[in-house]
C-alpha cells in the first residue's frame, strides 16, 4: 500500500534553556506551521492546511482586558545566544517561561470576600510550562492565564530568588549520587534523578472558600520528599537544579 508523504513548510524543535530566568527549563516542543498532502496515484492533492499556535488580534483592536482571575503576560523574547556570545539557531532557542504582567482581570469572589489579583501589571512572573492561551496581540506575543498557572514573581535573572505564590514550594534539588552504595561510579546516564530537596522559599498558602489565606505545612530549610514528575525544573546561576511545585506535591518531610 502506498504511503502518503506529508511535507512540513516549517518546523522547529526547542530543546535548550536559555540565559535570561536562569536556566528556565522549557520542556521540548514541535512547531509545524503548515503541511500539504502530495498527489500520489491518482489522489487528488488536498489544499495545504496551516496549525498556528498562537491565535492573532487583528490590529483594529487596541486594548485587551483580561477577565475574572485571568492574567495577560507579555511573553519574554528567546534568547538568540548562549551566555559565551555564541548565536543559537532557531531550533535550539527554548520557549520561554516567564514575562511581563501587561494586564490583569477584576478578581473573583470566594464566599461573601471579593479577591483581587495579587500580581500587579509591571511584575516579572514565571508560569507553568503548559499553561494558557498564548495571543499575538500588538506586534507581540502574550499569553493568557489564570492567576493560578503563575508559579512565582522574579525581581532578579535567578531563579533562587523565585518568590512562590498561593500554595506553591521552591526547592533546591539534592545533588545525584555519585556512586553506588557499594562504592561503584555511576555515569550520568545511570544516575538516578533525585526527588529531595530543601525547601527555599514558600508562597503565603492556598486560599480557602472564603478567601482566607491557609498557611502551607512546609518551610524554608525543611528537608523534603517530592513526587518525581511534579512541578517545574529550573538550573540556577550557581548551577544547582531547582524545582517549583505545589505544597501538595511534597510527600514528606526528611529529618
Amino acid at each position: 500500500m502506498a504511503a502518503t508523504h506529508l511535507t512540513a513548510a516549517a518546523s522547529s524543535i526547542s530543546a535548550k534553556g536559555f540565559a535570561s530566568f536562569e536556566g528556565l527549563r522549557a520542556s521540548n516542543s514541535v512547531k509545524i506551521s503548515s503541511f500539504s498532502p502530495l498527489k500520489q496515484n491518482g489522489l487528488r492533492s488536498l489544499p495545504g492546511l496551516v496549525v498556528k499556535a498562537a491565535t492573532t488580534v487583528a490590529p483594529k483592536y487596541t486594548s485587551l482586558k483580561p477577565l475574572g482571575d485571568r492574567v495577560l503576560v507579555k511573553i519574554k523574547t528567546a534568547e538568540e545566544k548562549t551566555s559565551g556570545g555564541i548565536l543559537l539557531p532557531t531550533s535550539a532557542q527554548s520557549k520561554p517561561q516567564g514575562g511581563e504582567v501587561v494586564a490583569v482581570g477584576e478578581g473573583r469572589t470566594l464566599g461573601k470576600n471579593k479577591v483581587d489579583i495579587s500580581v500587579k501589571t509591571g511584575t516579572q512572573v514565571v508560569y507553568s510550562k503548559y499553561a494558557g492561551t498564548e495571543v499575538e496581540f500588538d506586534g507581540s506575543n502574550h499569553l493568557i492565564l489564570k492567576e493560578d498557572d503563575i508559579v512565582g514573581t522574579l525581581d532578579t535573572e535567578d531563579v533562587k530568588d523565585l518568590k512562590p505564590l498561593n500554595d506553591r514550594v521552591l526547592i533546591k534539588v539534592a545533588e545525584a549520587e555519585q556512586t553506588t552504595a557499594g562504592g561503584l561510579f555511576l555515569t550520568d546516564a545511570n544516575k538516578e534523578k533525585p526527588s529531595i530537596g530543601t525547601v527555599i522559599a514558600v508562597g503565603p498558602g492556598p486560599l480557602d472558600e472564603e478567601g482566607k489565606r491557609k498557611p502551607l505545612s512546609v518551610a524554608p530549610g525543611n528537608t523534603v520528599l517530592y513526587s518525581k514528575y511534579a512541578g517545574n525544573d529550573f538550573k540556577g546561576s550557581d548551577g544547582s537544579d531547582y524545582i517549583a511545585l505545589r505544597a501538595s506535591d511534597v510527600m514528606a518531610i526528611l529529618s
